[in-house]
């Protein structure tokens, strides 16, 4: 194996890749028809379809309280005690301590997440996955009237509850943002419909944490700003998020006036790999963060050698003992599934993103933007 002290810190030439909207090919007289899919408090519901005995029992699934275990779903009877998703599975357990701790299983919760996926490939080709529990339609070009995709996620809501057994919870609307923030408006089972031209509305008064692209750092910094709402967001001048937050700013202004251009992509357009860990102990040096970033690239790369794919774009993902999470990404000129080049570019957005001396809790290693080989050489 490669030595770390070894590996090369030069680059081939690379650029920070900006989040850009693709705007639709489509051409619709017709506002688009997008329908977001959330299966309620997915791992735990499976669980309860298992074991029956569980049922109504708060239920915590994750890593073990007695280490570094984070929670991975809490039921809801376990969020009523103010357990939820990525809390320290030890503080869980002492604001619920009644709640039975299970270990994922993640094979079984993928069968039935491929059992749910089947059924709204029934309904459109024009679906995107976007992770075990959640999915997007555009049922654009399946319905004749705007009205008619309400009745399609009435029926497919319902039959999600029939034939697989589990409670989804849906969002309807325009776009892929508001029928994101719709299907999380009520849960579990619910159904939240937002008609064209009602999108600024329905988001106005819900706080900009909603907002796809705005983190807590963002928050907190509009927040200084006086600015915790959506609809404040959208008051706020373009110019004056320009000047504070570059191009993000003008992008965060078109979102809370509920504009949204992005499709729905096919799975085939949406593959990307990722790895990362969490440690025993948050680590404080970088020979630390390097040992590992180097392990992840190399597993990384290995994935994508097996998919017989090139990553265009690396990112890695820091998230610190405060649990403050930060993503940075880049592109690469010559797609890549070579360990030394992943390690190389993550190193890079490591070395921009890290604050010197600070524990980090979780580190992990990506690539996206992927496609066929082309036999280009890289840059060395």
């Amino acid at each position: 194996m490669t030595q770390l002290s070894e590996l090369p810190l030069a680059l081939e030439p690379v650029r920070e890749r900006t989040t850009s909207e693709t705007y639709p090919s489509r051409s619709s007289r017709r506002p688009r028809s997008i329908l977001h899919l959330d299966l309620d408090a997915f791992y735990a519901a499976v669980e309860m379809l298992e074991d029956p005995s569980l049922v109504g029992k708060p239920i915590l699934i994750g890593g073990s309280p007695e280490g570094r275990g984070v929670v991975a779903t809490a039921s809801y009877a376990a969020r009523e005690y103010g357990a939820h998703s990525a809390m320290p599975m030890a503080r869980a357990v002492r604001l619920c301590p009644s709640a039975v701790v299970l270990p994922p299983r993640f094979d079984l919760y993928r069968r039935y997440s491929n059992s749910v996926m089947a059924i709204l490939r029934q309904i459109t080709s024009s679906m995107e996955k976007v992770s075990i529990d959640e999915a997007y339609l555009d049922l654009t070009d399946d319905v004749n009237t705007w009205d008619q995709g309400l009745e399609i996620a009435r029926q497919l809501q319902a039959r999600v509850r029939e034939d697989v057994g589990l409670s989804a919870s849906l969002g309807v609307s325009t776009n892929k943002l508001v029928a994101k923030v719709a299907s999380d408006h009520e849960k579990p089972q619910g159904l939240t419909v937002v008609r064209p031209g009602d999108e600024a509305a329905f988001l106005a008064p819900l706080p900009v944490r909603v907002i796809w692209g705005v983190g807590p750092v963002t928050a907190e910094k509009l927040a200084r700003m006086g600015v915790t709402t959506v609809g404040e967001l959208a008051d706020v001048p373009e110019r004056v998020l320009v000047s504070r937050f570059g191009d993000h700013g003008a992008s965060m202004k078109r979102r809370a006036q509920g504009i949204d251009h992005r499709t729905v992509s096919t799975e085939h357009e949406r593959k990307s790999v990722s790895r990362e860990t969490t440690f025993e102990r948050d680590l404080g040096t970088l020979p630390d963060l390097k040992r590992h970033l180097w392990r992840l690239s190399q597993s990384v790369a290995r994935r994508l050698d097996r998919a017989e794919v090139v990553a265009g774009t690396i990112s890695i993902k820091l998230r610190y003992g405060d649990f403050e999470t930060l993503t940075r990404q880049m592109s690469l000129d010559v797609p890549t599934s070579q360990e030394k080049r992943i390690y190389r570019a993550a190193l890079v957005l490591m070395e921009q993103t890290w604050e010197t001396g600070r524990p980090v809790r979780l580190l992990g290693v990506g690539g996206d933007h992927l496609s066929a080989p082309t036999g280009q050489l890289p840059l060395l």
